[in-house]
């Protein structure tokens, strides 16, 4: 067989083959290497990408600015997930991204009047943001993704979770109850005296600025009616919203901000009152609270918007004697245990000497400047620390306290979230307890 060289094969072969850009202009299938637009795209492509080098080379750096922290750098060792998270990293670290959010929110709400949050175009953990726009529900629908944020009237914004935890409970009424009675029975078999504090949701405590149509508003509405028709008289839990309402016409503006889920210092001191009436009745008669100053908080439910807005607090002074201020102001998410014990060794009157252990959220932050005052030796650990600590650990927490609290916020109990429920950790903190009786 002889050998042909491409020029001298058979006409029916066609052309040998030949990159489009290297054949004749004449020729119907030619294509120029680079054509305006693919020079166009490449040129945006460049600037895309060298853009943030450029940025951060002269000092600009991406901050977190949602209620998160910025995604870490994928690790090697997560295999394949090395690459799938590689998107989420870069995205995070984008400079100036935080601007570019704002930017499209604000277009999306100024100019097209959606709900704030809607321009992101991009879902945040545990939902995304916005609002439904069809037709008014008539309660909960199948496959429907809560909002992280829930808009309501006057700029007011919700946790869309207290939605989604009264329409698609993980408990119904009746076990709720029975895990809190459980709970309240394996702390009083040891010796114990339990108190229940359930922190109401903004949802329940200031419904005048929901939206007057929403995802879940049936369902919710009627769980949130049979909760609190129920749990206080059946468990035994203090019912907070009487002091809650009250305190809001003596300050005259409400206990939570438009921008925040939990509630201001003002809750957190009703809390602790309702706390020392209950432990020692007659107690809180010579306490002696005033405002003296106001401290900036970060608005949660605005840092999930992507806005950087401040709360104004106001703070208080609390003395159980007339006497000195012993409140203290101490940053903690209570993850790691907050022991707090008076400074000089002293035991003021009217203050809670029994040693206390407080199973807390979030919303005792706002309580434990006011624990500090009031009470003689109080420990604050956090409701998920204890949920995952082992029997050694829960010793170390409770063994030597008099008195066990919970605060709880009413989200995470309304519809048995909470892993404080569940009769596996129920059961070993009765172990524990009952192993070191008071």
């Amino acid at each position: 067989m002889s050998f042909r060289p491409p020029s001298q094969l058979p006409a029916e072969q066609g052309l040998p083959r030949t990159p489009e850009s290297f054949l004749p202009k004449e020729h119907n299938l030619y294509r120029p290497r680079h054509s305006k637009r693919q020079r166009t795209a490449l040129a945006c492509a460049a600037v895309f990408f060298v853009t943030p080098l450029l940025l951060s080379l002269v000092g600009v750096r991406a901050t977190a600015f949602e209620n998160r922290p910025l995604r870490e750098f994928p690790s090697l060792a997560d295999g394949w997930g090395f690459f799938t998270g590689m998107s989420g990293w870069a995205t995070d670290h984008l400079p100036l991204r935080q601007a570019g959010v704002q930017a499209a929110d604000a277009v999306s709400t100024g100019v097209f009047g959606d709900p704030p949050g809607s321009g992101q175009g991009t879902a945040h953990d545990g939902g995304t943001v916005g609002v439904d726009q069809g037709k008014p529900d008539n309660g909960d629908i199948p496959g429907y993704v809560y909002p992280t944020v829930l808009p309501g009237k006057d700029g007011w914004l919700y946790l869309g979770e207290d939605v989604n935890a009264r329409c698609r409970p993980v408990m119904d009424t009746d076990h709720v109850v029975a895990a809190l009675r459980k709970l309240r029975a394996v702390v009083e078999r040891s010796g114990r005296k339990f108190e229940l504090v359930i922190a109401p949701d903004k949802y329940s405590e200031e419904p005048a600025y929901l939206p007057d149509t929403y995802v879940g508003k049936p369902c919710a509405q009627a769980r949130t009616a049979e909760f609190w028709n129920r749990v206080p008289r059946e468990t035994g839990a203090i019912d907070l919203r009487p002091a809650l309402a009250d305190a809001e016409k003596r300050v005259g503006h409400p206990l939570y901000d438009r921008n925040d889920t939990h509630w201001s210092f003002d809750g957190g001191l009703v809390m602790t009152y309702a706390l020392g009436a209950a432990i020692a009745p007659g107690s809180t008669a010579g306490w002696q609270a005033a405002p003296n100053g106001v401290r900036p908080w970060p608005a949660d439910l605005a840092r999930v918007l992507g806005r950087d807005e401040q709360r104004q607090l106001t703070t208080y002074s609390l003395s159980t004697d007339g006497g000195a201020d012993r409140t203290r102001y101490i940053a903690s998410d209570f993850k790691s245990p907050l022991q707090l014990t008076q400074p000089d060794g002293a035991a003021p009157a009217g203050s809670i000497a029994p040693k206390m252990a407080v199973v807390a959220d979030s919303f005792t932050q706002f309580a434990s400047p006011f624990l500090a005052a009031t009470c003689q030796d109080v420990t604050i650990v956090h409701a998920e620390t204890v949920a995952q600590s082992t029997a050694q650990e829960l010793t170390s927490l409770f063994a030597d306290r008099d008195i066990v609290t919970f605060e709880l916020v009413e989200r995470s109990v309304i519809g048995g979230s909470t892993a404080l429920l569940r009769d596996q950790t129920i059961d070993l903190l009765g172990q524990v307890l009952a192993a070191h009786p008071r």
